[in-house]
């Protein structure tokens, strides 16, 4: 008796073996693409004014040791480097969270890299990292700095320390800042997923990352051929968690919210 194989029927009937792709960013806002076009707009600009233009995000948190590293690198044949079998966290070194910050206009990327977690003080301190060491330098005349991020995370629309603690950076550097978020479930639109974040992915693949130094020395040790340069640093500082922001305390933010989508679009002037 003839048995026909099941997996010829299906190739014949045309399927064939095919893993997940990632397609599905939940539903769509109405005025997605006018937000797109809003913020295209707003960064263009800017760039005329000759003002900075930065991209900003936290890449995902790291494990710090001897673990496995996605993706594959050249070593002698049959001389794997050999890591842990079970990913279980170093309670000593932990992970780390690289904050970056993409000069949209420069392809210059600067990343904090913390040991603490993931906060909106975090997020503005790297911010006010990257001034201190590039951008200061690079926009001496500029009086205004414009931010594109996701909605949510540390740098979320509605995240209220946030805000507040730009209105403290906005104070220190008498800098107005303008702030465009992508709308919801539109992250890989932000410049620095695909401009720097990356690049930095590509040039760890298959390295284990054994230590905080490791980490910082390969991020700085990214380049591409398009001119991308990055600095990174380490920020061994603590941040607290679940910090409340009060209502007296927004109020004292010098907010001015847009006409369009203000939710979304505001900027934040020094009031001092």
């Amino acid at each position: 008796m003839y048995f026909t194989n099941p997996l010829h029927l299906l190739s014949d009937l045309g399927y064939s073996l095919q893993s997940n792709r990632k397609t599905n960013e939940g539903g769509n806002h109405e005025d997605r693409d006018a937000q797109f076009y809003y913020i295209y707009r707003k960064v263009k600009e800017f760039q005329r004014k000759k003002d900075p233009v930065i991209s900003v995000d936290t890449k995902k948190k790291e494990l710090i040791g001897e673990y496995k590293n996605n993706g594959r690198e050249y070593h002698e044949k049959g001389k794997p480097v050999e890591v842990n079998v079970y990913d279980f966290v170093d309670k000593e070194i932990g992970k780390v969270a690289p904050y970056g910050i993409y000069d949209q206009t420069k392809n210059l990327g600067f990343v904090n890299v913390g040991i603490d977690h993931d906060t909106a003080e975090f997020a503005v301190e790297s911010i006010r990292r990257w001034w201190l060491e590039m951008g200061s330098t690079l926009y001496k005349n500029s009086k205004e700095l414009m931010i594109t991020a996701d909605c949510g995370g540390s740098n979320g629309n509605r995240n209220r320390l946030w805000k507040y603690e730009l209105q403290k950076f906005s104070n220190e550097t008498g800098l107005s800042i303008r702030i465009c978020h992508f709308p919801p479930g539109t992250s890989k639109w932000n410049k620095i997923e695909h401009k720097m974040f990356c690049h930095i992915s590509k040039n760890w693949r298959g390295r284990p990352l054994t230590s905080r130094e490791v980490v910082v020395n390969l991020i700085s040790n990214t380049t591409t051929t398009k001119g991308l340069k990055i600095s990174a640093r380490l920020d061994e500082n603590q941040y607290e968690p679940g910090k409340k922001i009060s209502d007296e305390m927004i109020n004292e933010i010098k907010l001015k919210y847009s006409k369009f989508h203000g939710e979304w679009n505001y900027k934040i002037s020094p009031n001092n």
